[in-house]
């Protein structure tokens, strides 16, 4: 496997089935996407893939068509059979938002066919698109499906947005949603309606998902954890509090699952 997006949960069972790739847009592309994502797999008895979801959309190319999947608040999930791909294009926080009528919070937890937002047209492209023979050439052509599609400019609040999910997501040490609008400069109603419209999550959900996206991190590192430090390293009350984040969210206690 040549790239392991963080958030992946037991990545050593992962690894041997599931092989990841991504790739970096070109300049025009940007300031609205991440990079794209080539997943295939092959197995021979089901397996769910489970992940610590991002504060980011995604398109993704697949069969029967493709679809568009707002923030997943929760954990998010996928059976997978036999042997298949996917080509997903991750958008940057805010990057979504020109291709909406409305705030990007209207599409989180929900999975929504493509062709709503990009026309029917983009069937025939997921067509094209899946059979590229190889990932670079899956995101070369998701990109030019892309480009055409985007404005001229980025808008600067997306852009305000995304500097700020990113420093969350580096920074697992934040702790309020306070001290990140002091940090923007911005008040903390005003953040929220800024993460409502651009990200589609709370800034209080994606200062839990860092402080998980850690914890997750240092599980599978496969050294001991002193949870108790960590509790304490991530603003948690008590390890009490890691655990219970933890567990309500990953299904398991984080001493069993970094077991696992």
């Amino acid at each position: 496997m040549a790239d392991m997006p963080r958030g992946v949960l037991y990545p050593r069972q992962h690894a041997p089935i599931v092989d990841t790739r991504t790739h970096p847009p070109g300049p025009r592309a940007a300031p609205f996407v991440e990079y794209y994502w080539h997943v295939r797999w092959r197995v021979a008895e089901p397996y769910e893939t489970r992940v610590l979801a991002h504060p980011n959309v995604h398109l993704v190319f697949e069969r029967p068509a493709p679809l568009v999947y707002g923030v997943d608040r929760n954990l998010f999930a996928r059976r997978l059979e036999g042997r298949g791909q996917v080509l997903g294009v991750r958008f940057r926080p805010g990057g979504f938002r020109p291709f909406v009528s409305g705030p990007v919070a209207e599409l989180a937890d929900r999975r929504v066919p493509a062709a709503e937002i990009f026309g029917p047209e983009i069937e025939e492209a997921g067509d094209r698109i899946l059979a590229a023979p190889d990932s670079a050439a899956m995101a070369a052509l998701a990109e030019a499906f892309l480009l055409p599609r985007l404005p001229a400019t980025a808008d600067p609040q997306a852009g305000q947005a995304a500097a700020i999910v990113e420093r969350i997501m580096a920074s697992p040490s934040l702790l309020r949603v306070d001290q990140v609008a002091a940090s923007a400069g911005l008040s903390t109603r005003t953040l929220q309606r800024v993460f409502a419209e651009y990200v589609g999550a709370s800034p209080k959900w994606v200062l839990r998902r860092a402080r998980l996206h850690e914890a997750a991190a240092r599980a599978d590192a496969g050294t001991p954890v002193d949870w108790a430090a960590l509790a304490v390293d991530l603003g948690y009350a008590d390890q009490a509090h890691l655990i219970r984040d933890f567990t309500a969210t990953v299904g398991t206690t984080p001493s069993r699952y970094a077991r696992s």
